[in-house]
């Protein structure tokens, strides 16, 4: 048995029940319903959250900068509770974080001392400047410059020229980390709140997390010392920024998990007092199986996937952006699954779901950023679609048939056998695509990018489950559901990734007209013969949900 990484689980627990119980108080539903209405931050209940009354950030600060050293799965159980308050207050907490990643990843001791200490010890708001308007998530596209001020021959201060878009705590941070092109490539710097020439424009008036504060940022010749400089080496900035893609991206996925969950968890409720034909819906097929169990079910995939790779980076394998695929699909499918499962708790409440006095509306507006920043879903398709198709070329197919063996083994009862036959249809896809050249085709490429993401979800569910009856979860692991409840779960979920990789593998191969029969290769039958007793294993999801278990 590993040692815990980061806290134990009682300190853990604590943190969480002490957050949960800290923003129940200072911010009731009738408090954020209001907040949103208004478009306003409540700047002083995130610096409390930051400060003595709670000290959440020091979950994020190392233990040698003054923090408790939390580790990537503390992070994530903490970024999901916070999503289930307020995905827009979750934002505006890890921004902070965010905006310090490339002092943790790249920065001198010293500047880490300065700048993490100061998080720890006086709860400074940090924001991350790197998007820009034209550019997009496209860092290497930036235009914003830092020019170098010499004296005596020596640098001893940059010149930072350009402007930031859509900057969580744009307006309210201490202190900015700020990606500029220098003349050796793009840096890091940090830059103070009140430094001459810098400014915030005002907070964009936003579709969701409007308790979030979000603004442009411009720099006009912005005088900042050397010793700002991250790491003191020019263009080093690109590689920090990849290095930490796997762990924000795992922290970004527990915001849509978080969302959808909460979501998901108001629609049951109201599903217990609202009688239709003389029934709560709760006791109705046609409500729970369209409306409840399949949002459950892949909030819980994806969950299987977070955990999975957040215990990763945790026993060290993210170094160097290593994970960054990973935390791609983590954070794919949970943004994903999160803002459906809101989609479905509007129309699982009928009209009341459509007005803002409940709060399904405002959850529905705020996951759905979190298919867009921190990598927009069509860039997480791309880089999964990527990656894996190299694997897929360098071990000559073998990739995902060689995967499959894991999940084949740990069991039928937890969806394994299912969950193996989704990555073996999705190795005769993939060997499709390369005979037939088609990912040329843009659309292809994504798409493989989806059903990738829904295999290896389904192998990692499989894989929790069994880990679940065999009483091996991880010690800081969500259990909101029995081993049996689980089990079914990812029985559900394997028989949908394995039905989407066949059929719609094979839709999109003969829509690109590649000649090759893919539907012979596939084992279709297979596939659908193991549909079978799918209503029966969604009646059990549903009677966990709703505390009906024997």
């Amino acid at each position: 048995m590993s040692a815990t990484v980061g806290l134990d689980r009682d300190t853990l627990d604590m943190m969480l029940e002490s957050l949960q119980e800290f923003v129940a108080a200072a911010l009731p539903d009738e408090r954020l319903l209001e907040l949103d209405h208004d478009d306003v931050c409540p700047e002083e209940t995130v610096r409390a959250m930051c400060g003595e009354d709670l000290g959440v950030q020091l979950v994020f600060v190392p233990e040698e900068y003054g923090g408790l050293g939390g580790g990537a799965f503390d992070s994530y159980r903490v970024c999901e509770r916070l999503a289930r308050i307020d995905i827009g207050l979750a934002t505006a907490v890890f921004a902070t974080f965010l905006g310090s990643d490339p002092i943790l990843i790249g920065a001198t001791d010293e500047q880490r001392k300065e700048w993490l200490g100061r998080i720890a010890e006086e709860g400074i708001l940090f924001a991350y400047g790197a998007t820009e308007p034209e550019a997009g998530s496209d860092l290497g596209a930036m235009k914003t410059t830092a020019t170098p001020v010499t004296t005596d021959g020596r640098v001893t201060a940059y010149s930072i020229t350009g402007r930031k878009q859509w900057i969580s705590n744009g307006s309210i941070a201490d202190a900015y980390t700020v990606l500029a092109l220098a003349p050796a490539g793009p840096s890091w710097f940090v830059v103070e709140k009140g430094t001459a020439g810098f400014s915030a424009a005002p907070p964009e008036d936003k579709h969701g997390i409007r308790l979030s504060n979000t603004a442009a940022l411009f720099l006009d010749d912005v005088v900042v010392p050397a010793d700002h400089l991250i790491g003191g080496e020019e263009g080093r900035g690109l590689t920090q920024a990849q290095q930490v893609f796997g762990y924000t991206r795992v922290m970004v996925g527990a915001f849509g998990l978080g969302g959808g969950w909460s979501a998901l968890d108001r629609a049951i409720d109201y599903s217990l007092n609202r009688i239709q034909g003389g029934a709560p819906l709760a006791s109705k097929q046609g409500y729970t199986h369209k409306l409840i169990v399949p949002h459950a079910v892949r909030l819980e995939a994806a969950r299987a996937f977070l955990e999975e790779t957040a215990s990763r980076i945790d026993a060290g394998e993210g170094a160097g952006g290593a994970l960054n695929t990973e935390g791609a699909i983590a954070k794919y499918l949970a943004t994903e699954a999160g803002n459906a499962a809101a989609e479905a708790a509007i129309q699982a409440h009928g009209g009341y779901g459509y007005t803002r006095d409940y709060m399904v509306e405002k959850i529905k507006r705020d996951v759905r950023i979190t298919m867009i920043y921190e990598g927009t879903s069509e860039i997480l398709e791309m880089t999964i679609a990527r990656d894996r198709w190299q694997q897929h070329l360098k071990t000559s197919g073998a990739y995902y048939r060689d995967m499959a063996r894991g999940p084949a083994g740990v069991g039928d009862d937890v969806g394994g056998p299912t969950a193996a036959l989704a990555l073996e249809c999705l190795a005769a896809v993939f060997e499709a695509c390369r005979v037939g050249h088609l990912t040329r085709n843009q659309h292809v490429l994504l798409r493989l990018g989806e059903l990738t993401a829904y295999a290896e979800c389904a192998g990692a569910l499989a894989r929790r489950a069994a880990a679940a009856a065999a009483g091996a979860l991880p010690e800081k692991a969500d259990t909101r559901f029995t081993a049996a409840a689980l089990a079914a779960v990812s029985r559900v979920f394997a028989r949908e990734a394995a039905l989407k990789v066949a059929e719609e593998g094979l839709r999109w191969v003969s829509g690109a007209d590649a000649g090759a029969d893919l539907g012979a290769t596939l084992p279709l039958e297979r596939v659908r013969a193991a549909q079978a007793g799918l209503l029966a294993d969604m009646n059990q999801v549903a009677d966990a949900l709703y505390g009906r278990e024997a």
